[in-house]
């Protein structure tokens, strides 16, 4: 059984697009998915530097429409994807990327909710300087009870050894001088706010007001499996309910990946700009195929294990 994973915030390097514009559609989805954000797409994919596309308001739907155009080159009919994707799931904002995948979302509607989103998460982090740190090792019942007594919340709980901590800069600095036990590194994170946490409570409030007016197409086609829990979701309006309380709330993907094994996963393919997730996949999911979609070189391979696990 095959799953369809998106990355969130952070995986997005200076040019990443650039290569699959050659490829044909994108750039006429790019364009449109632009008017859709009122974001050019196209221009911070390709020509903006790092500083710029760490902003959350760009970042956020950069992905999503990376996500979006990479995801639908893998099939040469649509038709296909529903059919040959066992689930598919997002982390963070990767979330949208899973929920337009699934039909829950059309692509333009996901993209301005997206460019919401990101607006206001930016809004929300610039109240207090805040950030996030990934922590690398440690025994999650040592590590999160550890990051509530400095105040820190465990704002994504991984899986694979790995979670990622969030607050303050005094807190995240407290932490550094501080390690749980057992934690090997604590790296901070290209992000500019801390997610996932109640910081940014007034971008739940700003993005379930645009949820409110969204035009969604119905319930998932594919298995959706959501950040807040790990279960797996039916309903469009649900999903759309957990997207928008999803960006206060730490996300468990620590529990996506469980519900991956039940459902009895055989191979992940990590959508443009992959990397991260399958990772956490190699590492947590020992025998489960894996591979991330960085370039359309990687297409053919990624074709070839669809083949034999869809």
């Amino acid at each position: 059984m095959l799953v369809l994973v998106a990355p969130g915030q952070g995986a997005q390097t200076p040019g990443f697009l650039t290569e699959w514009l050659d490829l044909p559609g994108v750039r006429g989805a790019l364009e449109a998915w632009s008017d859709a954000a009122g974001l050019d797409l196209i221009r911070y994919g390709t020509e903006a530097d790092a500083e710029e596309i760490r902003d959350t308001a760009v970042a956020q739907p950069l992905l999503v429409a990376a996500g979006m155009a990479s995801a639908a080159m893998l099939f040469d009919d649509p038709a296909e994807l529903p059919r040959k994707v066992g689930a598919v799931a997002g982390h963070s904002v990767g979330e949208f990327t899973a929920a337009s995948i699934a039909g829950v979302l059309p692509h333009e509607e996901a993209l301005r909710l997206v460019r919401t989103r990101g607006r206001a998460m930016a809004e929300a982090a610039a109240v207090t300087e805040t950030g996030m740190a990934a922590l690398l090792g440690g025994d999650p019942e040592v590590t999160v009870p550890h990051l509530e007594r400095l105040g820190l919340t465990p704002a994504n709980i991984n899986g694979a050894g790995q979670i990622v901590a969030a607050g303050t800069k005094e807190q995240l600095a407290s932490l550094e001088a501080d390690k749980p036990e057992g934690v090997r590194k604590v790296v901070a994170l290209k992000v500019a706010g801390a997610f996932h946490t109640h910081h940014m409570a007034p971008a739940v409030e700003t993005l379930a007001k645009a949820a409110a007016e969204a035009r969604h197409t119905g319930d998932p086609n594919i298995t959706y499996v959501s950040n807040k829990d790990g279960r797996t979701v039916a309903s469009g309006a649900e999903v759309l309910e957990r997207l928008v309380g999803q960006v206060a709330n730490p996300v468990r993907w620590d529990l996506c990946m469980e519900t991956f094994k039940e459902l009895g996963v055989t191979a992940l393919i990590e959508v443009c700009p992959g990397g991260t997730l399958t990772g956490l996949a190699k590492r947590a999911l020992p025998g489960v195929k894996t591979l991330a979609l960085k370039s359309p070189a990687d297409l053919d391979a990624a074709r070839a294990l669809i083949a034999e696990h869809a």
